[in-house]
């Protein structure tokens, strides 16, 4: 496995003053270091400080997910629109794999979920921001020993089975960060990857 070493990255002026203008419309202070990292991010791309009530994770979850993307751990994302957010790493798209299909009582999604885990089976991090199917599948493969990821960013949108798929995420034991609500979507699981890989020890003092 080849390791990850994140290229310097500068940060733009205007993304200073946003983070400025960010922490004194929301309170972090509670959150730990690289969790509150990853919940910045998100209130940064959406421009809502509500995202603070929102995503569940823990610190020892995320800094598995950084640990394992730092030591070239494979990074999956259910589709395109995940990949193309994040901006540090090339993630494999699972729905772009060859001879994805969706099959009888299986979606597209989830089809592509099963066909990167057969490559994939362990210790990689996986940003499903889509479909909630996607989810549900990668929890049962988990559930069958058939995957055994280092972090799960599970963050599907939708009305149906987005809120149970991210419930079974937290109820699984996986490290993984998720969403309470049917809010999710491909800008959050790409924010909550691009946390992982911009962080660094201290880098709210230069902010």
């Amino acid at each position: 496995m080849t390791t990850f070493d994140p290229p310097p990255r500068r940060v733009h002026p205007i993304e200073i003053e946003s983070y400025r203008i960010m922490r004194e419309r929301a309170d972090f202070g509670h959150f730990a270091p690289l969790s509150r990292a990853v919940v910045e991010r998100v209130v940064h791309t959406t421009a809502d400080p509500s995202w603070t009530g929102e995503v569940v994770t823990t610190e020892a979850a995320v800094r598995a997910g950084r640990r394992a993307l730092l030591d070239g751990a494979a990074l999956i994302t259910d589709v395109r629109m995940v990949a193309v957010g994040i901006t540090s790493r090339e993630p494999l798209v699972a729905l772009d794999l060859p001879g994805v299909a969706a099959e009888d009582g299986l979606t597209r999604s989830a089809a592509g979920i099963r066909a990167a885990a057969e490559r994939h089976p362990d210790g990689a991090v996986w940003a499903i921001g889509n479909a909630p199917t996607a989810l549900a599948e990668l929890l049962r493969l988990a559930e069958a020993g058939a995957v055994r990821p280092a972090l799960v960013v599970g963050v599907p949108v939708g009305f149906v089975g987005a809120v149970a798929a991210k419930a079974a995420l937290r109820r699984s034991g996986l490290p993984g960060v998720s969403t309470l609500t049917e809010r999710g979507g491909a800008a959050i699981a790409a924010a909550a990857v691009n946390a992982l890989l911009y962080w660094r020890e201290n880098q709210e003092e230069d902010r």
